[in-house]
């Protein structure tokens, strides 16, 4: 998920966070000083009630996170490289740059998050409880622990994406020594629990709240989509096991002279090429960059005819090369660039093919079907 703002490092693990957590954010604190901290303790001054559910709010952001760094460190620990964590609308997601070796290792690892949740619970719930204080942060401090102890019990449902569905898998994978029976189990064990979310939030419009059966159904609608591209997913990174990128990318590519212009780029190749984007490269057929169909076509015409294509080249990302003989599967963990690139392939200094979206789905759809057989 792409980080609309970064937070730094914690424990040397980039942290960020998606722009929807505004949502919650906001959500949260109206909830608490409209209504829950009002019901909970009467009487006291609304700029009161603000300022306590902001900080209750941030508590709570700051409990996800940790969360998440429990999963991110124990992934740590046992030898799993963690890309980033991300906090979003619906909690958090800590990215790790490849599956868990061994049942044991993924069991560990989901495990943590919600152990932790139910810890940051019981301590809120000691806190509100032997800490001397006014009442309203007493109450402040319970809610905080029943959220917890609900996020901690809720992500220790078994399906798929939850952490309760890494459980399942790995209980499967442990029982049955397979990984695709495991992926099937947690894949299906996610969508019944999203199908029953689904049902209980139609219910629950029209017999309880309209507001909670709509978040009811929010939730059920991500888990149901969410398994479904989890299975899809794992079972394309079964089927690739042993394909190299060679076979997938799109080769040769048609290359961007850097010192043309873009009005001479367009009639000699642009117009007629299929890529949506193109490598840039220098004189000596080195690659200095790339530049995508959207860029050339943005330029008002009364430009192209002075700008070069060395003035839109953008450097390539390092994570989006690789190898023509690396396993095709290290493709899937790729972001596409503008353009559509999932990826360049370089040999010997010298990009001679790309990995294309349109490739990545022909190829998962392969995958799938080499599986099957």
């Amino acid at each position: 998920m792409k980080q609309s703002l970064r937070l730094g490092r914690v424990a040397g693990v980039p942290v960020g966070v998606h722009w929807s957590v505004l949502v919650i954010a906001v959500l949260i604190g109206v909830s608490l000083g409209s209504v829950v901290l009002p019901e909970a303790v009467p009487g006291r001054p609304a700029a009161l009630y603000a300022v306590t559910a902001a900080v209750t709010a941030v508590l709570f952001l700051g409990s996800l996170l940790a969360h998440e760094l429990a999963h991110a460190l124990v992934a740590r620990w046992r030898g799993l490289e963690v890309r980033s964590i991300t906090l979003w609308l619906l909690g958090g997601v800590a990215e790790l740059e490849d599956e868990a070796p061994t049942p044991r290792h993924e069991l560990e690892t989901a495990a943590a998050g919600p152990l932790t949740s139910l810890a940051c619970a019981v301590l809120s719930f000691a806190a509100a409880v032997l800490l001397p204080g006014p009442d309203l942060a007493v109450a402040a401090l319970t809610w905080l622990a029943l959220m917890n102890a609900l996020l901690g019990v809720f992500n220790l449902l078994p399906g798929a994406p939850l952490d309760g569905g890494r459980v399942l898998h790995a209980l499967v994978w442990r029982a049955t020594r397979s990984r695709a029976k495991a992926d099937r189990a947690a894949a299906i064990g996610g969508q019944t629990l999203g199908w029953a979310l689904i049902a209980f939030g139609v219910v629950e419009i029209f017999v309880l709240s309209w507001t909670g059966g709509l978040w009811m159904l929010l939730i059920g609608w991500f888990l149901v989509g969410a398994a479904r591209s989890e299975l899809v997913a794992a079972t394309a990174r079964h089927g690739l096991g042993g394909v190299p990128v060679r076979e997938v990318m799109t080769a040769p590519p048609e290359v961007a002279p850097a010192w043309l212009t873009v009005a001479a780029f367009a009639a000699r190749t642009a117009l007629h090429s299929h890529q949506t984007a193109f490598v840039v490269i220098d004189f000596e057929g080195r690659p200095i960059g790339y530049v995508s169909l959207d860029a050339l076509a943005a330029l008002p015409p009364g430009f192209r005819g002075t700008t070069r294509i060395s003035d839109l080249a953008r450097p390539v990302p390092p994570e989006n090369v690789v190898g023509p003989d690396e396993e095709a599967s290290i493709l899937l963990t790729k972001r596409p660039l503008p353009g559509q690139v999932v990826a360049f392939v370089a040999d010997g200094g010298h990009v001679v093919g790309l990995v294309t979206a349109a490739d990545l789905g022909r190829m998962l759809r392969q995958a799938m079907l080499r599986q099957a057989a």
